[in-house]
């Protein structure tokens, strides 16, 4: 994804009160226009905790001032940018790291870099993604037997009656992710419930806790989180340990121990691939399968894809790059669904966007969400189409803004990987339908996930 450096510190610091003292001189951020601080200490926080999240608050910000507009973050101004126009503008040369390992690992307290400078942080970011590719092929039947696993179960249930999507696919992401992640340990259904406990309470925090206010707010709250933390760094630590003793070469946690990286930068990298990679993972699978419910013909179109690549043969890794229709797919149900609704940069030098000079350290950030939903780049918007993708000039549109190509986030990738194998093996057998009358919200996070439970059926494609 696009890159979210020095966003999640800036912004943690911001909430916890260690902010800058020194109110800038001007109100505005650098002359964009905007909103001013509505408490001096906090700036638009309460604004923006009032539209429910911050994807809610940057559509009205841009509703009403435009695709470039500023606000405030305690006492620090902050432009956003909410149309492919402008982001296609801004420059910012920092690939040196992911975007979504700086965010989490900045959230977690951890130091995103190995402190060896850039060189070394680009080396940091080629071990972790090839760590992740070299998983997924040495695992790949883990994949594919847990999905397997889920379909047949989702056969042998009497026609009609419901099944909770974000129930199962959350336990679907959780079992290929830890034992991709940290091996075959994770076969013990006990312990993908113990890792689950602390991981929803971790993630209750980094992933939607941040935004209603600070830790030290709340005694309790930061007790439950701190415990989860720690239970969860103590498991990842042993299972390092466990994994060197062994000398096994299947796992992602393998790869690193094979690096040369600290104890403490494996335990970090392996925190951060299970905890994004099972949120990332769950929702995407989430949203598909909605959508896919509600459009009989994209279900039909996706069979017989799958059918003329492979017959009755189960998915093979090799072959997922030429399932091109399932690519769009689940492009439009990132889209759809704003999977990742924000993202940011830190301006490391003086920049301009249209009309407006963006002063250097100016924090920027990419209102995904908005740019996802926008009639000016996106024909009827709202709707779900997989077809819009087979024009290049969408298909541009959307690596621009970092869901595909060099800069997509390796847990997405994974995703993408973890979702394919899924509707391939799904479509084959099943057929799906929505839950008459349910209109799933979105809550938008740092992931988008539905508010409530969402509600399939499913009837035998076979006759």
């Amino acid at each position: 994804m696009l890159d979210f450096a020095i966003f999640a510190v800036t912004f943690v610091v911001i909430l916890v009160g260690a902010v800058l003292y020194l109110y800038p001189s001007s109100r505005r951020a650098s002359g964009v226009p905007g909103l001013f601080p509505t408490d001096e200490k906090d700036g638009n926080l309460q604004d923006i905790v009032d539209r429910g999240s911050f994807h809610e608050f940057l559509v009205g910000l841009h509703e009403e001032f435009g695709p470039v507009a500023s606000f405030w973050f305690g006492r620090q101004p902050v432009v956003s940018l909410g149309s492919v126009d402008q982001l296609r503008q801004h420059i910012n040369p920092n690939h040196t790291t992911d975007s979504f390992e700086t965010m989490l690992k900045s959230l977690l307290g951890y130091q995103a870099g190995a402190g060896g400078g850039a060189s070394e942080s680009v080396m940091r970011k080629k071990l972790y993604e090839s760590a992740i590719n070299n998983a997924l092929k040495n695992s790949f039947p883990v994949v594919l037997k847990v999905a397997e696993e889920l379909v047949g179960k989702w056969s042998s249930v009497p026609e009609g009656q419901h099944i909770p999507l974000c129930a199962h696919l959350l336990g679907l992401a959780l079992k290929t992710v830890t034992q991709l992640a940290l091996g075959e340990r994770y076969k013990d259904d006990a312990e993908v419930i113990s890792f689950r406990k602390n991981h929803e309470a971790i993630w209750s925090e980094i992933g939607k806790g941040y935004m209603v206010g600070s830790l030290e707010k709340s005694s309790s709250r930061k007790q439950h989180y701190e415990s989860a933390l720690s239970e969860m760094e103590a498991m990842l630590l042993a299972v390092a340990k466990d994994r060197k003793a062994q000398r096994k070469q299947t796992a992602f946690v393998d790869a690193l121990l094979q690096s040369g990286l600290t104890e403490r930068q494996i335990m970090e990298d392996c925190m951060v691939f299970t905890l994004a990679g099972c949120v990332i993972t769950a929702n995407l699978c989430i949203w598909a399968l909605h959508f896919l419910s509600t459009s009989e013909d994209v279900q039909d179109k996706l069979c017989q894809e799958v059918e003329d690549l492979f017959g009755s043969d189960p998915v093979s890794l090799e072959k997922i790059p030429q399932l091109k229709y399932c690519q769009q797919v689940l492009n439009e149900t990132v889209r759809t669904a704003k999977l990742t609704p924000v993202a940011a940069r830190l301006q490391e030098v003086e920049g301009k966007v249209g009309q407006h000079v963006i002063p250097k350290e100016t924090l920027v950030i990419y209102a995904l969400g908005v740019v996802l939903q926008d009639g000016d780049t996106w024909s009827s918007p709202y709707r779900f189409d997989p077809d819009r993708f087979q024009e290049e000039t969408a298909r541009k549109s959307f690596c621009l803004l970092g869901f595909s190509g060099s800069q997509t986030c390796p847990e997405l990738r994974f995703a993408y990987t973890v979702a394919t194998v899924l509707l391939a093996t799904l479509v084959r057998r099943l057929k799906l339908r929505p839950l008459k009358g349910q209109t799933p919200e979105v809550r938008s996070e740092l992931v988008s996930t539905p508010k409530d439970e969402t509600w399939v059926t499913v009837s035998s494609r076979i006759s």
